[in-house]
Parts: structure tokens; sequence; C-alpha cells
């Protein structure tokens, strides 16, 4: 259980344990994390990394280095030599006692350390077994990634797991797309402008679009990917979380599940897939990546329909798409907006004329599509959007953010045991090979099918990095 403090906030931790700490998560995200934690943050707990890999600490410390100058961070200056002298390092097998008892001798006098497996999801159970049993557990919080289970079943199983040595307020499972900037705006943007909150619901809202982009194939990923697909990996996750912010109702009272509980809702709410609404495609060339199997099956591209099941969202059409080796790496959030029952000067307007668009990357925007007369004597219009708001791309990196949260026990922007299960709820009828796969060449929007499926509510909005529309 978590230890509160006098003043009603949660102990904060007193140790970082990141498990897989020579591992590419690591070196690609927790180092640069932990770094601007400490030169931010003022971070001066220790930090221990745990790994089966035969090291020493200071070959722990010169993956630290390499990493942080892959993100242009000199190896000098205050905070780096903080960083390097907060950083311990347990080597061993994590199905070993042994391993675990030498960490509870490197926690000291720690009480409530927070413990990240940056490891596969088949290590949870073992490694939050062997915190338990050494006492590492006591008075701490965990940290897992996703994926939380392969599907609703294994999900449950795993929190069943996890809930034999953790209470579910000590867990924190990260979906890194809650702590980005962008994502944040959306949920800032409905709720601080009094504009759109009127507005946001089915009287006025014809449709959702929402895209997420990439025009990399799966790389060196082949393995993890060919069990994965792009409905475990993006759809059931990070865009049903978008989806979730862009819909909840307004967050009530001060309590720190006031967001998450809206989200559950709004997610137990969601429609589970329809077979028959759902698009699944693969690029040509798949197969030639090392780590795939022979014939495989697995999507690297979901186009989806969705409805909710609310009174403020029933009949409007939710599309979803996400895939690889498309002609752009972009993510947007199309809003699009009924037209008047009669247009006033017999005009024939584009679907998608006025609509709110929420740009989640490259860049960070939120632009209102709106129609201007075009010069003349005639009574005709163009469409052009109004940039409402434009950032540089300074901003606090996620996994900085999270772990920052995490250490204060601060949950909103982790994801829940019931958003899990709700998220799992809505996909499962259309996991493994159900629906049809199509084959689409690289560099394209994906199959013919796609477009098909959205029909008279699309056309898709394809983004359109620094451009207006």
């Amino acid at each position: 259980m978590t230890e509160v403090r006098g003043d009603g906030a949660a102990a904060p931790s007193d140790a970082i344990v990141f498990f897989g700490a020579t591992g590419d998560l690591a070196k690609k995200q927790i180092f640069p994390a932990l770094y601007r934690l400490v030169a931010e943050q003022d971070l001066s707990v220790p930090i221990i990394g745990v790994a089966r890999q035969g090291w020493q600490l200071d070959q722990l410390k010169g993956r630290a280095v390499e990493s942080l100058k892959a993100h242009g961070v000199a190896a000098e200056g205050a905070a780096f030599n903080q960083l390097m002298q907060l950083l311990r390092y347990v080597d061993g097998d994590y199905n070993d006692p042994a391993t675990f008892a030498a960490l509870r001798h490197e926690l000291g006098t720690s009480r409530h350390p927070l413990h990240y497996l940056a490891v596969p999801p088949s290590l949870f159970s073992t490694v939050a077994a062997q915190l338990a049993k050494s006492h590492c557990a006591d008075g701490a919080r965990l940290v897992i990634e996703k994926p939380f289970g392969h599907d609703r079943v294994s999900a449950r199983a795993l929190d069943a797991v996890l809930l034999r040595y953790f209470p579910e307020e000590s867990i924190f499972r990260i979906d890194h797309y809650l702590g980005k900037e962008p994502v944040q705006n959306i949920l800032y943007s409905r709720f601080a402008n009094p504009v759109f909150e009127p507005i946001w619901n089915r009287t006025y809202i014809h449709s959702v679009q929402i895209t997420m982009a990439e025009d990399f194939g799966v790389d060196d990923r082949g393995r993890f990917y060919d069990e994965t697909g792009a409905i475990r990996d993006v759809l059931q996750n990070h865009l049903l979380q978008v989806l979730a912010v862009l819909t909840m109702g307004p967050p009530t009272g001060e309590e720190n599940e006031a967001e998450r509980d809206q989200r559950a809702d709004l997610l137990k709410a969601v429609r589970p897939l329809d077979p028959a609404h759902v698009v699944r495609g693969q690029y040509e060339g798949y197969h030639d990546v090392p780590g795939v199997r022979a014939g495989s099956t697995v999507e690297t591209f979901v186009a989806v329909r969705l409805e909710i099941d609310s009174w403020r969202w029933a009949g409007v059409p939710i599309y979803i798409r996400a895939g690889k080796r498309l002609p752009l790496t972009a993510s947007e959030v199309l809003v699009i907006f009924k037209r008047p029952p009669r247009e006033t000067f017999g005009e024939i307007v584009p679907a998608y004329s006025g609509h709110v668009r929420f740009t989640l990357s490259p860049d960070v925007s939120v632009g209102l599509g709106v129609r201007v007369k075009a010069p003349g004597e005639r009574m005709i219009g163009r469409d052009t959007e109004l940039i409402l708001s434009r950032q540089a791309g300074e901003d606090r990196p996620p996994y900085q953010r999270l772990l920052g949260d995490a250490m204060r026990g601060v949950g909103e922007l982790f994801t829940r045991s019931d958003l899990v299960d709700a998220q799992w709820r809505i996909v499962d009828p259309i996991l493994d090979n159900v629906c049809p796969l199509y084959l689409y060449a690289a560099g394209s929007w994906g199959p013919a099918e796609a477009a098909e499926m959205i029909g008279r509510d699309g056309p898709w909005r394809n983004p359109n990095p620094g451009g207006t529309g």
C-alpha cells in the first residue's frame, strides 16, 4: 500500500530501479528522461539499473553517455555529473533470488522505490513476484510498459498476477501517448475555450477522423511486430486513448482520478468493433523484413469505424486509421462539423469544409476550417484554415513527465485497469485474422478498401504537415 504523508499527499519515491537497463528502451527514452529530471527537477535519489548482461557499473555509465550523446547532451556539466553519481547497477537473472537480494542491498534505507519494468511483458509476473519475496515491493510503485496483455483474457490474467503483489494505486501502466504535449493540448483546448464545448456533440458534429501515419516500415522490429500488428501496437492503446481525450466529458472535482474516470466512462460506451467495419492491410515487401514469418498475415495498416453509445455522441461515426509505409509521418485529429440544412449561396461545399484539426505530429497546432469569400462579384467561396496556435518542438518529453508523475504518485496520465479492459473489449472481436488482409503499395495511403469503408462520410483527409488544409 502506498504510504500517505500527513498532508494527505502520497510519499514521493526515494529511489528509481529500472529493469532492462541495458536495453533499447533505456537507451532511447529512459536515460534522456532521467538526465532531464536531474537537470530540470533536481532529481537526487539513487538510480539503480538491473539487467542480465554480465556488465559492471562503468559499462552502464558508458551506455548512459552513449544515449545522452545521441540526444545532443555533452558528457559534462553539473547535471551530467550528478546523474553519473546517482547511477548504481545490479547484474543477474530475473529468476534468481540472489539478484533481488543484491537489489535490496543497493536500495539501502529506501522505503518507497519506483520499479520500472522496461522488460518483455512475459517477465512482468516474474519480476513482480521476486520483488515481493525480497521485500523490495514494500511501499513501492510499479511502472510497466504496454502491451498490457495480448487480448482481453491475457490482460485480465496479468492484472490478477500484479495485484497479488501491488495494490492498484501503486501500479502505473505507461501509455506514453498520454504524456505527449499534443494530446494534452486536445484536452486543454476543448475545456479551456468556451467556443468548443457547446458544439462538441452529435447535434453539430458530422464525423471524426483520427490518422496516425508513418512513412517508415518495421525495419529491425520484425520479430516483435509480427507478434503484435497495427491493431495491438497502436489502435488498442494510443489511438483509443486519443479518442477518449477527444470525446470524454469534462472532469469534475479535484481528485486525481477525475480525468481517468471520464476516459473510462467514454471507452466503456464505445461499441466493440464490427469486422464489417474494419480494413486490415499489409505493405508490399513486409515479408522481406528479418524476423517476419513466411506467409505472415499480420497487419501493418488498419482502418476502423467506431460508434459511441452515449447521448453526446450517438450516431456520430468515428474513423481511425494507422499504418506504416504511408506517404509521410504525421498524426492528426479532424472533427468535421455538419453543414447547414441549406447552402445559402447554392455552392457544392467539400465534406470537411468546416472543421477543427488537432495536429499531434510532427508539429503541434490547432486549426479551424472555414469558408471565406473569393475575390470578385460572385458570392462564391474557398476553404481556408485559421491556425489558432502553433508551437515549437521544445516540449517536455513524455517519459520525463510520466516518470516524474509516477514518482509523486500522480496517476492521471497513466492507464488504469478498467481502462485497459475497456480497450481490449473494443478490439477483441477483430483480433487474429478475423478480417481479410489486403496488400498495399509502399508509399500509398493503404488499401483502396479503406476509402470504400468510409464511403459517404469521407473522403479521408490526409495530413499535410506545414500546410493549411
